[in-house]
């Protein structure tokens, strides 16, 4: 696969539109892709398409996602940059670890068994890409395709937790001197946050702190009652769990209704690995000086990391502030440097293990 062939596989899978959900054309298009390049492939039973090359000693997963935040960008090739929704949140990722698994093969340096999985729902609460993965494979290592940029490689993402919050009282003419219940709901935000800096107090690093977001606030009468709903956030660090922060959630508003609709827990690891240290490699022998990070978001790491206890990381090409943003799009140059990471990487993958 010529750089040009790579970057028409990256245009492609843009150009085939998946949202959370809706995933099956890109699906069947990567599946049909897969196989024609020399993956065993198919689509599984959680709608992910997986593809499994090469043979050796150990088994790395390259886990990426086909899904797709919504907003339509057109698809286009500008100054050396493709423009298009999932350009870089992440079918960017998937393509290089498509690309640079078929060149490691065919070069004859694939020094492993690669599964590579473009997983369904990763934008959605549900992640049932993941989720459906996570008990059928037991890899020796795993990279997560992230936006991290080509010489970047992110050690762990924050948890998170979502919550709906819910004030109601009886109904009363605004000319009373009673708050309405709108106001109790901006009381009660405020003494989230209020709390929130005192948790965060002495934390310098986002990825220790504790980080909430209001989301998304109505209020509505419903016959003889009013009521207030606010939607929030809140990214969680390490050494808080979604059940801890469920719990200091409801002691800040303890009079409030409390739904919790899910969360995960962050997850880290350490940059010591064999796997770490064959990317930072990898990352060198193209040009570049390996970037560490620890990202504010989450991903499919925090759920198949802890799960397969193995060595884990997010890699991949593209710049993760430009993610679900109107003008989303991939340094073309920056996406073929990811390749050849990654195809670096692979001719190491023999000596990598658990």
């Amino acid at each position: 696969m010529n750089d040009q062939d790579a970057i028409a596989l990256l245009r492609r899978m843009v150009e085939i539109p998946s949202l959370s959900g809706d995933e099956r054309s890109i699906a069947t298009f990567l599946v049909s892709t897969m196989e024609r390049l020399g993956f065993d492939a198919r689509i599984d039973e959680a709608g992910n398409a997986v593809g499994v090359i090469g043979d050796g000693p150990t088994t790395g997963v390259l886990l990426g996602h086909m899904d797709t935040v919504a907003g339509e960008i057109p698809v286009r090739v500008e100054d050396g940059k493709l423009y298009g929704r999932g350009s870089v949140d992440a079918k960017g990722p998937l393509a290089a670890f498509i690309a640079g698994a078929t060149r490691a093969h065919a070069a004859g340096t694939l020094a492993a068994r690669i599964v590579v999985v473009g997983c369904v729902e990763e934008e959605a609460p549900s992640s049932k890409g993941a989720r459906h993965v996570t008990p059928h494979l037991n890899p020796d290592w795993c990279v997560n395709g992230e936006p991290s940029g080509w010489d970047g490689i992110t050690l762990g993402y924050k948890g998170f937790l979502r919550a709906h919050l819910r004030w109601s009282q009886g109904s009363a003419h605004s000319a009373h001197a009673a708050r309405t219940v709108c106001e109790r709901a901006v009381r009660g935000w405020s003494r989230i946050e209020s709390a929130v800096r005192d948790f965060n107090e002495g934390r310098e690093r986002l990825f220790d702190q504790l980080l909430p977001a209001l989301v998304g606030m109505e209020s509505q009468a419903v016959e003889s009652t009013d009521v207030a709903e606010l939607r929030m956030n809140l990214r969680l660090p390490p050494d808080l769990s979604p059940d801890h922060a469920a719990t200091w959630l409801t002691a800040q508003v303890p009079d409030v209704d409390v739904e919790i609709l899910g969360g995960l827990p962050a997850w880290s690891g350490p940059r010591t690995t064999l796997l770490h240290r064959h990317l930072f490699r990898s990352i060198r022998k193209v040009g570049g000086r390996a970037r560490y990070q620890l990202k504010t978001g989450t991903a499919d790491l925090n759920i198949v990391a802890p799960a397969w206890g193995c060595p884990a990381l997010a890699y991949g090409p593209g710049d993760a502030a430009l993610d679900h943003t109107p003008d989303e799009h991939m340094v073309l140059d920056e996406y073929l440097r990811g390749i050849q990471v990654i195809e670096g990487l692979l001719a190491a993958a023999d000596q990598i293990s658990s």
